[in-house]
Parts: structure tokens; C-alpha cells; sequence
């Protein structure tokens, strides 16, 4: 058997990532030219393509997609291959995406220990005996006194040995007295979904994502994210 690769050099067509196409059940995922055998049919995205394309490693797909963005097609190589999926979660937590009249529920933090003020998407950790979806509606409850309704996962996030799973979600009610709800300092807030992409929310990398999906459709299968990113007051395009 052929040892995993430690190092990714990604191979640019012109300005088009090249990659390995590969079906599960039917759904579509990329991986990079070889870090899996046997080799499938390849094919050439571009930078658009590959932000909503599923590539894996995904921790991988961000250092590739980031220097990308940020300094344009080749600027990534000599890249790490890192998995954070495949790596045990030390926790599992579950947010809940929650809109009304084209703004989002999202909790306010002020603490200049993590950087300056910004903001979460509702949700907490997965309790024994709980499933995701289960820890969601009652994060969202806890947090801000509306009581939820679990539409589709849109996504899942990896993050320093957290597995995070964000669930759109319908919700009835009103936001409780502040003195009623355990936000652990957060103050709910409803922020218009179109300043999301210049909002300091983390996971940093779904700020511009929810933007673009709200305008254009939720995807039908959860996009799957690393997310090391530690500056939320920087723009992200990846």
C-alpha cells in the first residue's frame, strides 16, 4: 500500500485547479491528483467552482482555496494534507440557522480577549444521549427563547478537534428578556443577512456563504469546511 502523501503540490490549468472527481452514492466529491488511488477522470475547476465543489482533505481544500483567493491560481503549493474530519471530535457542537424577514438570529459578543466584538451562530454543544439536530432546537431555546423547527443541514465544520453542524431552521416566538436566556455573555441580535459577509461571524468561513445561499439556494447536500481561520475582522472569499 502507497503512504499518504505529507505534502499536496496542486497543479493549476491556466486558472483552473485540477482534480480528481470521485461518487459516493451518487454525490459528487473532489480530491487532489494523488492522495488516493486509483486515479479517477480529471477535471478543471475554476475559482467559483471549486468554493462550492466538495474537496477533501477539507482542511487541505481551505489552505489551497485561501492562498487562491487571496493571491490568485498557483499561488498554493507544497500544500499540508490534513483531515480534520477524520480526526476524533473533542467536541461535537450544533448552530442553528435562523432567518426572518431577510435578517439572522446571531448572538453578540464583546469580549476584546477573542479579538474584538463579534458574533456566533446560536447553538452548543451535543449532550450524551443527543443527536445534533436534538441539541440544536434546544441551543436555540436556551439561547434566545424561540422554539425551532429543524429544516436541512447546511453545512458541517471542522475546527480544532471540533465537529460543528449548522441546521436552517424555522422558529416561533420572540426573542426572550436577556435575563432569561444562557448566552454565556452574547447578546441575541438580528443582523440583515446581506451585511453577513462583512460581519465578524464565525465560523468565519460561513459568514459569506449563508449570504450566497439565501440569495441563491441552500445546497442539497452540507458543505463540508475546515475553518483555521483566527482573524474575524478580516474579509473571507473562501
Amino acid at each position: 500500500m502507497t503512504a499518504e502523501p505529507h505534502l499536496v503540490n496542486p497543479h493549476f490549468d491556466g486558472d483552473r485547479l485540477v482534480l480528481e472527481e470521485r461518487r459516493d452514492a451518487g454525490r459528487v466529491r473532489y480530491v487532489f491528483p494523488g492522495t488516493s488511488t486509483p486515479p479517477e477522470a480529471l477535471h478543471a475547476l475554476s475559482l467559483d467552482e471549486a468554493l462550492h465543489a466538495r474537496i477533501q482533505p477539507a482542511g487541505t481544500a481551505e489552505l489551497v482555496l485561501r492562498a487562491w483567493a487571496q493571491r490568485g491560481a498557483g499561488a498554493a503549493s507544497a500544500v499540508e494534507v490534513h483531515d480534520p474530519a477524520a480526526l476524533a471530535p473533542v467536541r461535537v457542537r450544533a448552530g442553528a440557522i435562523v432567518i426572518r424577514d431577510g435578517r439572522m438570529l446571531l448572538l453578540h459578543f464583546r469580549e476584546p480577549e477573542v479579538g474584538g466584538p463579534h458574533f456566533e451562530i446560536p447553538g452548543g454543544g451535543v449532550e450524551a444521549g443527543e443527536t445534533p439536530e436534538e441539541a440544536a432546537v434546544r441551543e436555540l431555546r436556551e439561547e434566545s427563547g424561540l422554539h425551532g423547527t429543524i429544516g436541512r443541514e447546511v453545512a458541517r465544520v471542522w475546527r480544532g478537534g471540533r465537529h460543528e453542524h449548522y441546521f436552517l431552521m424555522t422558529a416561533e416566538g420572540r426573542v426572550g428578556p436577556l435575563e432569561t436566556l444562557d448566552t454565556y455573555g452574547g447578546v441575541p441580535v438580528w443582523v440583515p443577512v446581506a451585511d453577513l459577509p462583512a460581519t465578524p461571524l464565525w465560523p468565519r468561513r460561513l459568514s459569506w456563504r449563508i449570504e450566497h445561499w439565501h440569495r441563491t439556494g441552500w445546497p442539497a447536500h452540507p458543505a463540508e469546511l475546515a475553518d483555521s481561520i483566527e482573524d474575524l475582522q478580516a474579509p473571507c472569499t473562501w
